[in-house]
């Protein structure tokens, strides 16, 4: 019986047996002032000031540069160059592809015991010496708070690597029946090829996740970071290694998107899709497996996040400090960059003049500025010019709008960092196009409704986007609730109860919804790895068959 112990900070796992382990959410650690967490970030900060790191492609284990160079910066301190990395191109895409094909066998082959050790040595890195690390260049490369990077880099990617590998030592012991002549069994085989995992910038852990989870499973992966998370990726990638993951088994390949997309989807050997990021390039690479579909060996398995327009709504039994604390929150945490950030309120007019008031008076006490200077501030600066521009449209649509006033903020500068300061607009429409699109940026847009045509709001959230991924409902009232939960069954993949449409923890909320915003393949759940396994059923007679003729025919 394989026995070891290891808990840490109160969190971490605990063997029980060969086949199953415990495992608890990591404690998020507070940072207050004289902590050693908190020292230890400073240090890991100011390392990082000026510094630029180079990353280039690991393609079969070994370091590969390439002439096209390109540079990741700060997103508050664009003259501050991060990182420097490498794209790869279509023959070194092929020549990855190559190279984790040949671990494929003996890495599926391996006892999931075994592979689902590394990840826990990766969690238990993560957890302790590798923390810090992390957190300040997820802080410095991404523009996340001391809060922000903490709930992201450290505690969500190391439940991850220990959730995950709970679940796969599970499913393992998840058996068939078997009967006195015969023994049933059931082999959680990889998936026969190799699988494409393409991340986002906004979350280190979803790209540890989307690399790291089918690798668990026995697969082997080409991991195509962000272009704007390359520095925490990199770390993420060479601590997987550090624990014990095979050089081959996990590819590391910047590259331009289309070049990777059109190069992976023309392989043969290509069997499945990891991906969280926009709908049209999600649409993009599974219009391109269609295409291609009559070259591969398989089925590919297609699991994409896409976002969402995520909603507030306002019942008027709500506590109304509950709202706006959680709506500013959800609205402007990470500069509104997350996919499940509440970009769309609907408020009934009776409660409505207390939620402006109180929402007004506390947007004006946001800071956004520098988050490895000042750890006081709420967020920073938006990802890099593309989003910066993007976002700054959106304000302007507001403001020439006859149906949209700005309430508060929408303030843009660009000369230092990429700063937009969170803005409130109410919106006398709820059809116009800032209520139904995605903006991924800090914009709150208010629909302030009459409260007897409370039923009619609901359809109307239904309706009014194609997005399927959180909401929230604040009410006190239980056939409120339960109402709103029937009605809005399909609008939300996450469906949060007097809560913020944000924060959802690995084994607490699976994360993930349908319609446009994704394959709701669930995260963080149990069932999550199955998409990444192809089971054998395997029966085992005892009995030696004597005749081939049947009882009734003799």
């Amino acid at each position: 019986m394989w026995r070891a112990l290891r808990v840490l900070r109160g969190g971490g796992w605990r063997w029980r047996h060969h086949s199953a382990i415990e495992v608890t959410n990591e404690p998020i650690l507070e940072f207050k002032p004289g902590s050693p967490e908190r020292a230890a970030l400073q240090k890991a900060l100011a390392d990082l000031k000026g510094k630029t790191e180079a990353i280039p492609c690991v393609i079969g284990g070994e370091e590969v540069w390439t002439p096209t160079v390109r540079y990741q910066l700060s997103p508050f301190n664009h003259a501050h160059k991060v990182a420097k990395y490498c794209y790869a191109d279509k023959e070194l895409i092929n020549k990855a592809i190559n190279a984790a094909l040949a671990a494929r066998k003996e890495w599926d082959l391996r006892p999931v015991q075994d592979r689902a050790q590394i990840f826990l040595k990766a969690a238990d890195m993560l957890s302790g010496p590798r923390r810090a690390e992390v957190l300040a260049k997820t802080m410095i490369g991404q523009g996340k708070t001391v809060i922000q990077a903490e709930i992201d880099a450290a505690a969500e990617l190391i439940d991850f690597f220990r959730f995950n590998a709970k679940y796969a030592l599970e499913l393992e012991h998840s058996q068939p029946l078997s009967v006195d002549v015969s023994t049933n069994s059931m082999v959680y085989r990889g998936l026969e090829g190799f699988v494409a995992a393409v991340s986002p910038f906004n979350f280190t852990a979803i790209g540890g996740n989307l690399a790291g989870a089918p690798a668990l499973m026995g697969n082997v992966v080409l991991w195509k970071p962000s272009d704007t998370a390359l520095l925490s990726s990199y770390a993420v990638y060479k601590i997987l290694l550090e624990a014990g993951l095979p050089p081959n088994v996990v590819q590391f390949v910047p590259s331009d998107g289309p070049v990777f997309g059109d190069t992976v989807t023309s392989s043969e050997h290509f069997c499945g899709l990891n991906f969280t990021g926009s709908v049209p390039t999600f649409k993009r690479l599974w219009k391109q497996v269609s295409q291609n579909l009559d070259r591969y060996r398989n089925f590919p398995r297609l699991a994409g996040e896409c976002g969402g327009k995520n909603f507030h709504l306002v019942h008027s039994s709500a506590d109304v400090a509950s709202v706006v604390n959680g709506t500013l929150r959800s609205a402007f945490e990470y500069g509104g960059q997350k996919c499940s950030a509440c970009s769309r309120l609907y408020a009934p007019d009776s409660l409505w003049p207390q939620i402006k008031e109180k929402l007004l008076e506390e947007h004006g006490k946001i800071k956004v500025g520098d988050p490895a200077q000042d750890f006081g501030t709420f967020f920073s600066a938006v990802i890099d010019d593309k989003s910066f521009a993007r976002i700054k449209k959106w304000i302007e649509h507001a403001k020439k709008s006859s149906s949209l006033t700005i309430l508060a903020g929408g303030g843009c500068d660009d000369s230092v960092g990429y700063f937009i300061e969170p803005c409130i607009v109410e919106s006398k429409d709820p059809q116009d196009p800032i209520m139904k699109e995605e903006i991924f940026g800090p914009v709150l847009t208010v629909y302030v409704y009459p409260e007897k045509r409370y039923k009619e709001v609901l359809e109307l959230i239904d309706t009014t986007t194609p997005y399927g991924l959180t909401g929230a409902l604040f009410a006190q009232e239980k056939r409120i609730i339960d109402e709103a939960r029937n009605l809005l069954r399909n609008a939300a993949g996450n469906f949060y109860i007097n809560d913020k449409s944000t924060g959802a923890v690995v084994a607490q909320q699976p994360f993930g919804g349908s319609r446009i915003s994704g394959t709701n393949d669930k995260p963080g759940g149990p069932h999550y790895i199955l998409r990444w396994t192809s089971p054998q059923a395997v029966k085992e007679t005892h009995v030696p068959l004597t005749d081939w003729r049947y009882a009734y025919m003799q």
